[in-house]
């Protein structure tokens, strides 16, 4: 998706409680804000749950002012968890991307114009040896599929954000989706 100054990006990351949603979202705010010098802005909602509940982590860019903090329709909604996707999926409008975590996610929104790309972003953090690097993965998958931002500077925010100790970790799981971006070719899941 390409910037103009008058345009922005609504981008919603949904899943459970704990599975790094709004980790996520300040890493794809702090990519565009820090390294590519755009406006981003935040916001988050949990369910009741501490763990386990659909929470969402809005994320709004843009090269001018942002106006209004809260996603309206999404450009890209990322859907981690089949609640994510009950709460979240009727809320992708035409033209939206959606991303599914295919292991945890049996009900796919549809609608006119929506494109769903999907990914086993759990069995390949698995595969990494941390089911808790889904999220990661996932990154990597959105930075490829959507242009949103931009490879390098999430990768930058990625480190800037987690503990030393985790950044081979993270940099294995992010280039993990990224690469499996590669392999889907053009055609949407529906």
């Amino acid at each position: 998706m390409s910037q103009t100054p008058e345009t922005k990006t609504q981008i919603r990351l949904s899943g459970f409680g704990g599975q790094g949603i709004i980790l996520a979202g300040q890493i794809l705010g702090k990519a565009a804000a820090l390294f590519e010098g755009r406006n981003a802005v935040m916001t988050q909602s949990f369910g009741p749950e501490a763990r386990g509940g659909a929470c969402s982590a809005d994320v709004v860019l843009s090269d001018g002012r942002i106006h209004y903090p809260r996603v309206v329709v999404p450009d890209v909604l990322v859907v981690m968890s089949e609640e994510a996707a009950r709460t979240y999926g009727p809320g992708a409008g035409e033209g939206s991307l959606v991303l599914v975590n295919e292991e945890l996610v049996r009900t796919v929104p549809k609608g006119p114009g929506i494109r769903v790309r999907g990914i086993p972003a759990t069995r390949i953090a698995e595969g990494l040896g941390q089911v808790m690097a889904a999220n990661i993965v996932m990154l990597g998958f959105l930075a490829a599929e959507s242009g949103t931002v931009g490879r390098e500077a999430l990768e930058k925010a990625l480190l800037d954000t987690l503990p030393p100790a985790s950044h081979e970790l993270n940099r294995k799981a992010f280039a993990a989706g990224y690469e499996y971006a590669g392999t889907l070719g053009t055609k949407d899941q529906t």
